[in-house]
């Protein structure tokens, strides 16, 4: 375990959230209530000797004790022991759930309780959170979650954090429960991310395993609104981070060069990956549908965090640009004429609406198309069909090692959208035919094979965009043919003159 600050320096920064407002009509809650009316056969398990004669005074004294926190207060040894010693010997499942029931709800009645654990774990050398995560694989639903609810406890009320095995495990069957199709227990799962996620420390290893992409792919799917807040609140709590804000909508590039049929990190434009979170169009899509206040003032005030706690003024302007691009403006102004009795979404609607229409004033044509890029959204907007623009701004797709142009192939090689991929192929071939180099750039990029491969799609409005790119990449130098065209029509004019004697 890795010590850091108090644990009350830690959380009091968010808001409290009270687990039995939404958790008791949880899978979860409902059956913990019907287990806490068991009466496990304690002698039972003395007589077969599968627990000591210790640990069978303590749970039969616990278990009977109508001052449960007193008893612990006296029996603070004694108590862990106790409860790790039930988890390590009993096989039987209803014993094992009315366990991790009891070490719940000690630890619900007062989150300080963790330490006695911890200091039980220290002393054994043993990390604290072991038989929770064995349980994590066991058969039984009930004691996969609740043992999980227990972990987020031991990691979110501790002044120690789990070590990074321990976590980067944890997180993973976080994962995979969430993308678990028709999983009843998902309310209790997203509680957990919720809880964790509440300590800075988590945030960057939740990254780690793909956990945003994890949670838009699931919000942008058809999840009820409790799901959909949980979730939102996960990405909230994460803007905190001046540096997870600034990566929210942002890309993220990793080159890769094949040697030797290998693919390994180096400092080499060939091949990318591309990893784009994308959180303001999604989120803007739920907030256009939804109906529920808690879920619009919980996107309001990621959207704020996404524009005041970057410290780069530039990625604060390029997140105003793409909830102008995604029509966050226009939900404003309906959210206006609304009467909301909460404080906080009236002031994030007046803080949000002024930033919005201030980046409107100074948004460029090229400010513009760079933030429909970056949406991953295209459409044939007026920008695409302009030839001023692509004059003026063919070169500027080569900027920040040419961010828009890798985002298009991307687009051309991942989308299944057709007017995405139509409108991708059409700005590849116009920044050849206005870009000297772009061809050789475009083919380094990749994006002359994808086009190719476009020609037989199913699609006809797909297959004629290809076509057009296709005919400008094989084209070598617009320039060059210009002159060439001028140069034959000068000829054919001059032929003419010279067969008709007519000047």
């Amino acid at each position: 375990m890795t010590k850091t600050a108090n644990m009350n320096e830690i959380l009091p920064a968010f808001p409290e959230e009270n687990i039995d407002m939404f958790a008791a009509t949880s899978v979860l809650q409902q059956q913990a209530a019907e287990i806490r009316n068991l009466n496990p056969n304690w002698s039972s398990y003395l007589q077969s000797q599968m627990i000591s004669q210790d640990v069978f005074d303590f749970i039969s004294a616990y278990d009977v004790s109508d001052a449960k926190g007193h008893f612990l207060n006296d029996h603070r040894q004694q108590s862990a022991k106790a409860f790790f010693s039930l988890l390590e010997h009993i096989s039987k499942e209803s014993t094992i759930q009315y366990v991790l029931v009891l070490i719940d709800d000690l630890l619900t009645e007062d989150r300080s309780r963790v330490e006695i654990f911890h200091e039980y774990a220290l002393k054994k050398n043993e990390p604290v959170c072991g038989n929770f995560l064995n349980l994590l694989n066991a058969a039984d639903g009930f004691i996969n979650n609740m043992s999980a609810r227990i972990i987020a406890k031991f990691a979110c009320y501790s002044t120690d954090l789990i070590n990074q095995t321990d976590l980067q495990f944890y997180l993973n069957w976080i994962k995979e429960q969430l993308l678990s199709a028709n999983n009843e227990y998902m309310q209790s799962v997203a509680r957990c991310l919720q809880m964790l996620l509440r300590r800075d420390e988590y945030r960057t290893a939740f990254i780690s395993v793909d956990g945003i992409s994890t949670l838009l792919s699931i919000l942008s799917g058809r999840v009820n609104f409790q799901i959909q807040y949980q979730l939102i609140f996960c990405v909230w709590v994460m803007t905190f981070n001046p540096r997870l804000a600034e990566r929210m909508n942002k890309l993220d590039f990793y080159k890769k060069k094949k040697l030797n049929n290998l693919i390994t990190v180096v400092d080499l434009p060939v091949f990318f990956l591309l990893y784009r979170f994308n959180v303001i169009p999604i989120l803007a899509d739920i907030l256009s549908d939804s109906v529920k206040e808690k879920v619009t003032r919980i996107i309001l005030a990621v959207f704020r965090n996404l524009i005041e706690k970057p410290e780069d003024n530039t990625t604060s302007k390029e997140h105003c640009i793409a909830m102008v691009q995604s029509k966050v403006l226009k939900q404003l102004s309906i959210f206006e004429q609304r009467k909301f009795d909460d404080e906080d979404i009236v002031e994030d609607i007046q803080f949000l609406n002024e930033r919005l229409q201030a980046s409107v004033q100074d948004l460029s044509s090229f400010d513009e198309y760079a933030t429909e890029v970056k949406s991953g959204r295209l459409e044939w907007s007026p920008v695409h069909r302009s030839a001023q623009f692509w004059r003026e701004n063919a070169s500027r797709l080569n900027e920040r090692n040419y961010e828009l142009l890798r985002i298009l192939v991307h687009l051309l090689e991942t989308s299944r959208d057709p007017l995405v991929l139509s409108v991708a192929s059409f700005d590849v071939g116009e920044y050849v035919r206005h870009y000297p180099r772009g061809k050789h750039i475009i083919e380094q990029l990749g994006g002359k094979q994808l086009v190719m491969q476009l020609l037989s799609h199913d699609d006809a409005n797909v297959r004629y965009e290809a076509l057009l790119a296709v005919q400008k990449l094989m084209v070598h130098n617009w320039e060059y043919l210009g002159r060439q065209l001028e140069k034959e029509q000068g000829s054919s004019t001059d032929r003419t003159t010279a067969l008709t004697g007519k000047a």
